[in-house]
């Protein structure tokens, strides 16, 4: 078969094909190193392609299939892993210099599983210096543009995992998302990004789990490739308190594309604590949430209730990226990302009662968006304020929303993605259409913490009804 077809082929498609030997796992994995090789120079989506360990997986996965053995739901399927999540044997540098010749001794939790359903590790993709920040870019690598145009950014911070999926290399990618960081890039680049309830995939690696609000995530092209990665991902795991009870099952059968949503309550919700959001992504969005009621539901505005979350998220943010690597600022500080050291400056000044406000802060929003769902089943908004911002956009700027200047980054472009982190609910972004820019917009739907399989389902019917798997960008030098 050749590359150009196995490229946009879903993760689905593949281990079928795989397991009634219309191709095989080597074949695959060729197809997928040879689009890495050619795409890097363009997009430098990843850090490490560990294409010799992923051919010799291959080439054991087609054994394992040719005796017989049984098969995982993911035998064969490419995978790619953001290189903020340990990786056994293959380096793991978190974006940054100080651990550039890092190698990990074991998998994480959910790597691990992957792999167990039968997934292959090809490559570690880019991620800004621990994952600090909306766009992506660090010392180690350099910058990784967006898939759809070479101005824009990829978004951040899992931008590499999403520009990867949304170029045809590899239809499976691992993120992770603590203020929207799997969010932002899928919904920059035309994917399905979610952010699953806290402590259904276990975080093994939180380095504050009982107050965490980084969650290791999957990234696809459809809704169904997400519920086959989560089903194996997740489920209790001892090194994570939240995951206590916690399973997967069912999301398969969920993402299946059938029925309908009769006696489904969806709010829309133009805003989020901003008051700026561009014409045309509300009005694609609120025709996407339409598309709900014509499926069943019904279907009401919300008004906002909400105040602006980021500056509590951000002290929270800030004094854990302080307790994490203060320590090797005297060292380093030189070989870091200057917007790492300018947030870990601003946050300096917080003081222990800072903190606890901003934990009680947190504990308000949780019970405020709890209550939201007396009334609703699924919260309908924007995924982002605009289109993908320009490649060269500073993080402690004002940025521009149809030609008027308003508010930073984070408060202005994705204040609808790190409420959500905060309080663990379920959220997944979708495409919702092209903006007349040639991106991609993005809805997102919230659902209510343990219903993530009501929220597949949800998106597998907004999907077939409203289908964006077949648009592809146009990528110089690769296409």
């Amino acid at each position: 078969m050749p590359t150009d077809e196995v490229a946009y082929l879903s993760a689905a498609d593949l281990a079928r094909m795989i397991r009634e030997k219309q191709i095989s796992a080597v074949e695959v994995m060729r197809a997928t190193l040879a689009r890495a090789e050619k795409a890097q120079p363009i997009l430098n989506c990843f850090i490490t392609i560990c294409g010799d360990e992923a051919l010799r997986d291959a080439a054991q996965a087609d054994v394992r299939q040719a005796r017989g053995e049984p098969l995982g739901p993911l035998h064969g399927v490419p995978l790619h892993v953001k290189d903020l999540v340990n990786t056994a044997g293959v380096r793991t540098t978190f974006g940054s210099l100080i651990h550039e010749r890092n190698v990990p001794a074991v998998d994480q939790v959910a790597i691990a599983r992957l792999k167990a359903a039968g997934a292959i590790l090809f490559a570690k993709t880019t991620t800004p210096e621990f994952g600090h920040m909306c766009w992506t870019e660090a010392p180690l690598f350099g910058r990784t543009r967006n898939a759809w145009d070479e101005t824009r950014t990829a978004g951040g911070s899992s931008g590499g995992a999403a520009v990867a999926c949304a170029a045809g290399i590899g239809p499976l990618a691992v993120a992770t998302d603590a203020g929207g960081s799997t969010r932002i890039p899928a919904a920059a680049n035309g994917l399905v990004g979610l952010k699953q309830s806290i402590g259904l995939v276990p975080h093994d690696t939180a380095p504050d789990a009982f107050s965490n609000m980084s969650y290791i995530t999957p990234t696809t092209r459809t809704v169904m490739d997400t519920a086959l990665m989560l089903e194996a991902m997740a489920g209790w795991h001892p090194s994570d308190p939240h995951s206590f009870g916690m399973s997967a099952a069912g999301s398969v059968e969920a993402a299946r594309r059938e029925g309908d949503l009769k006696g489904l309550r969806v709010a829309w919700r133009p805003y989020l604590a901003n008051t700026i959001c561009d014409s045309e992504v509300l009005s694609l969005c609120e025709a996407s949430a339409q598309v709900l009621g014509d499926l069943g539901a019904t279907v009401e505005p919300m008004g906002d209730d909400l105040e602006p979350t980021e500056p509590f998220w951000l002290t929270l943010s800030t004094a854990l990226w302080n307790a994490r690597f203060a320590d090797v600022l005297p060292r380093w500080r030189d070989q870091m990302s200057p917007t790492l050291i300018a947030q870990m400056e601003r946050g300096t000044d917080a003081s222990a009662e800072d903190v606890g406000r901003a934990l009680m802060l947190r504990t308000k929003l949780y019970r405020q968006v709890q209550d939201w769902f007396e009334r609703f089943d699924v919260i309908a908004m924007p995924s982002l304020a605009r289109t993908a911002l320009g490649i060269d956009e500073a993080l402690f700027e004002p940025i521009i929303i149809e030609n008027r200047k308003v508010d930073t980054v984070r408060r202005a472009w994705y204040p609808y993605t790190h409420p959500f982190n905060l309080t663990g609910n379920p959220a997944i972004v979708l495409p919702a259409g092209m903006h007349s820019d040639g991106l991609p917009v993005s809805i997102q739907l919230v659902g209510r913490r343990g219903e993530d399989q009501k929220l597949l389902r949800v998106a597998a019917l907004f999907e077939a009804a409203r289908p964006w798997a077949h648009l592809k960008p146009k990528i110089d030098g690769l296409d």
